[in-house]
């Protein structure tokens, strides 16, 4: 509940940052303004007493601006101060240390703010005199923390627009804001212990220590977000800002990956009893009250009682403040000599002890685990081979790292499951060094609550050939609930029997991979997965709307070509037109002669059993609707085509489902039907086919354009006259010169391709849905336009099922705004998925074609695909 209240706390500030920073500005300006007048604030009056008392062991209260400190309060003074700037160096060093120059210009400039801030609240809440400042500003600066301000600008920082920025930072408070709160109130709590001890000064050093960690809180929780969103909103980030380590691990890696990082929870109980205990002691000597309470404001200075005035009295001889502060004494003399060595060490040794901790980071590569993002950007956790994947790195930084958090499938790492993943690695150390124990014992331990948790890989491994039955290796995912470790497993045994090198899987990824949505859906025998570049087309400017066509694909110049079809084809935007055909499956039955094949055939040919049929079928699914039967005769043998509506699904298993419950129909009236096969090729699916071309299948789209001269002239290089007949002599009469059955086109099957892999569509499938006619005229009054249509009439595609399930398909169809079922109307995402491939399609087939009676396809394809 707390991390929630704190992730609202940070989105808020984040997303309102012009009003929280002018709030706290507003707030200092105020503090500042009222510091200046003569009477003291309510909150300081008290204080006032107590000042005059603490400087009293030095001279007399009048002459506190320019008494000398005594030699036990120089010590202590001076150890305070070198101990800030030492702390100081080691914070901003460490921070040097990321790489990143915006990490500390941020981090400085909320230490001057934050500073600024102190000054005034010091001024305000605690009376202090311009003399204070000096020791009030080394307690500040060693009490302010920058390792938490570097993480959280780190987190800023890997957002690559201003919602994920948002998202990013909310995340951050979320995860920081509740211990660094119980922190700060223990870091309180305990310091104010110092203002009960009776010893005057003390208790003035102590009142600026917890001054200076509350603002320091306020400030992070509030300044720190709204100042982070700003600047990032400002400087316009893009997905190409990077965050660089240099060879170790950075803050942000540490403190969200590393198991030290994350709070301990003995330590947080013990914090918060101690938290308690402390509110009880300053409650309880707080509001104990005495007589003291009610004495006079007065107090007796060499034994004389004096009125004790409560005006602040600013210094009227500033040549002598100047002087005080340039003259050097023993204290400032050592300070000095403190900057200077930290000067000296980071010029001239900076470099040396950076070349130290890289020796020591070799010498410990193979415990060592720091963050690999891959070229796409997202956090790529992969496996190197099986006998030396735990030696190298989980996680290693790249030089081309773009961020922590930018994915293709997700605006953010999920938390838990990288620490699962850090954990398990430490788990899998230590069973490494253990010796396998006996069968029957891990067989108990698999068939427990755990599932196999407490096992090495070796003892599964052994299961798995010894027990197969017990933990089948095609079921290991399931059986360990852990479909990670199972790939992991399978590999390793895959890599023994097949007798494979240990370096054959080594490109192949598996880590960090949702395998739930693979499982019983995708693919089996899972042994990791492909990665297979996705670029954009666009925009694309059909039936009105704007498109930006995401294309999967290995072919260099592919896209580059439809992205320019589709700058041509956005002059005046395409027109498309789709209908809903539906999807097939064309079941092989046989009959004992042709006479009772004929009778069957003329029977459901017949309305009234046709409606018997039809509602079998229905009754198999709320999208399934039976729409045609066509019937095949060969023989005895009769190849029944039904034909259905499936909504926004594909729809290849609704139909099969929907054709077996009517042939159960047919067969109660022709119990000597023998059903062959489901399938009999009549449907058909994913092989050239005519009945596909001519009947159609899945969606029938045709899309139109006109394409100005200017346009042809200017993009393309060509012509209206010159691709007509191009398109006559190659796509048409060329087609038929070969046979083609549905190929009247030039290359259709690309754009149809790389849209299916990044849409989640079945690859397969392209042969049937690259069926297209290409067709060119001249239009016009001048002769010099380009009238281009492609008719597809079977295009088979879906936006729920299948492979668009898988988070990266998924955010793909996103793009287009055609994920999963429409939420009014069935079958309108996929229709509109259908016309966006077919005007992709389009642009593919006139830029290619313009590229050809150019002679430039060599020429693009040696720039872009050598």
């Amino acid at each position: 509940m707390m991390g929630q209240f704190f992730r609202a706390h940070g989105k808020f500030c984040a997303s309102h940052p012009w009003e929280v920073i002018v709030a706290a500005i507003t707030l200092t300006l105020c503090m500042t303004c009222k510091s200046g007048e003569n009477q003291l604030p309510p909150a300081a009056v008290r204080h006032a007493h107590r000042q005059c008392h603490a400087w009293d062991w030095r001279g007399t209260c009048d002459d506190q601006g320019s008494a000398e400190y005594n030699a036990a309060d120089i010590i202590l003074m001076t150890v305070v101060r070198c101990s800030a700037v030492l702390y100081c160096y080691y914070q901003f060093r460490n921070l040097h240390k990321i790489g990143s120059k915006s990490i500390l210009g941020i981090s400085v400039i909320f230490t001057v703010v934050s500073s600024v801030i102190f000054m005034s609240t010091v001024f305000y809440f605690l009376g202090s005199s311009v003399a204070d400042l000096k020791d009030a500003m080394f307690f500040f600066l060693l009490l302010v923390d920058l390792s938490k301000v570097g993480i959280l600008t780190q987190l800023a920082l890997a957002g690559s627009n201003r919602a994920e920025v948002t998202r990013n930072i909310a995340r951050g408070m979320e995860i920081l804001g509740p211990s660094i709160s119980l922190d700060t109130l223990v870091e309180a709590l305990v310091i104010r212990v110092g203002t009960l001890s009776g010893v005057h000064r003390l208790e003035f050093l102590c009142g600026f220590a917890v001054m200076s960690v509350v603002v320091n809180y306020i400030l992070y929780m509030t300044f720190l977000p709204a100042f982070l969103s700003l600047i990032m909103e400002m400087s316009r980030i893009d997905v190409k800002r990077s965050v660089r380590g240099k060879g170790k691990e950075s803050l942000l890696t540490r403190a969200l990956y590393d198991e030290d990082q994350k709070p301990n929870p003995v330590v947080q109980r013990v914090k918060i009893i101690m938290s308690t205990g402390l509110i009880i002691v300053h409650a309880h000597s707080r509001f104990t009250f005495s007589d003291r309470e009610n004495e006079s404001d007065t107090v007796t200075l060499s034994g004389a009682p004096q009125s004790v005035s409560l005006n602040r009295t600013e210094p009227t001889d500033f040549t002598g403040y100047i002087m005080k502060w340039i003259t050097m004494s023993a204290d400032q003399i050592i300070l000095l000599v403190v900057i200077i060595a930290l000067l000296f060490k980071y010029i001239l040794f900076e470099d040396r002890a950076d070349l130290a901790d890289q020796l020591k980071l070799s010498e410990s590569h193979d415990t060592e685990m720091t963050s690999n993002c891959n070229s796409n950007g997202g956090v790529d956790v992969r496996a190197t081979s099986e006998d030396t994947e735990k030696k190298k790195p989980m996680f290693t930084l790249d030089d081309d790292t773009t961020s922590f958090f930018d994915q293709t499938t997700q605006t953010e790492v999920e938390w838990d499951r990288v620490m699962d993943e850090l954990q398990t690695l430490k788990v899998e150390e230590e069973q490494k060094k253990r010796s396998p124990r006996p069968l029957t014992e891990c067989i108990e331990i698999l068939n427990s609550e755990d599932r196999g948790a407490g096992l090495t890989d070796e003892e599964i491994r052994i299961i798995v050939k010894t027990g197969g039955r017990l933990c089948p290796l095609y079921n290991i995912e399931a059986v360990l609930n852990n479909p990670e470790r199972g790939v992991k497993i399978r590999r390793q045994i895959l890599t023994k029997e097949a007798r494979l090198s240990s370096e054959v899987f080594q490109n192949l990824p598996y880590r960090g991979y949702d395998y739930s949505k693979v499982m019983n859906a995708c693919c089996e025998n899972v042994l990791g997965y492909i990665q297979i570049p996705v670029g954009y087309a666009g925009p694309l400017t059909l039936d009105g709307v704007r498109y930006y066509v995401p294309m999967a694909t290995t072919e260099g110049a592919l896209v580059a070509s439809t992205n320019r079809g589709c700058k041509a084809l956005s002059a005046n935007g395409v027109t498309s037109v789709v209908t809903d055909i539906g999807m097939t499956r064309a079941p092989c039955v046989r009959f004992p002669s042709v006479v009772h094949a004929s009778k069957a055939k003329l029977w459901i040919e017949t309305q009234e059993n046709y409606q018997r049929i039809k509602s079998a079928f229905d009754s198999t699914s709320r999208f399934a609707r039976l729409q045609e039967i066509l019937i095949g005769m060969d023989g005895p043998t009769l190849y029944i085509r039904f034909r259905s509506h499936t909504g926004d699904a594909m729809g290849m298993n609704m139909v099969s489902k929907g054709a077996e419950m009517a042939l159960r129909c047919i067969q109660e009236n022709f119990p000597e039907m023998q059903v062959i096969s489901l399938s009999g090729n009549f449907c058909s699916d994913k092989k050239p086919a005519a009945v596909n071309w001519i009947k159609g299948r899945g969606k029938h789209v045709v899309c139109e354009c006109i394409i100005p001269a200017y346009e042809l002239r200017t993009i393309l290089k060509t012509n209206a006259k010159t691709l007509v007949q191009c398109n006559k002599l190659k796509n048409l009469v060329g087609s038929a010169m070969a046979g083609s059955i549905g190929g009247n086109n030039a290359h259709a099957a690309n754009m149809v391709t790389a849209i299916f892999l990044a849409t989640g569509q079945d690859p397969a499938q392209n042969v049937t849905s690259s069926n297209c006619s290409t067709s060119m005229e001249v239009w016009g009054e001048s002769g010099e336009d380009l009238y281009v249509t492609c008719t597809m009439p079977s295009l088979e595609v879906g936006t729920i099922g299948g492979g668009t399930v898988l988070p990266a398909q998924s955010a793909c169809l996103e793009m287009l705004g055609v994920r999963g079922a429409h939420a009014t109307h069935p079958a309108e995402n996929s229709k509109r998925l259908a016309r966006i491939i077919c005007a992709t399609v389009m642009a593919g087939e006139i830029s290619l074609m313009s590229a050809l009676v150019n002679s430039e396809l060599v020429k693009s394809h040696m720039r872009h695909n050598r």
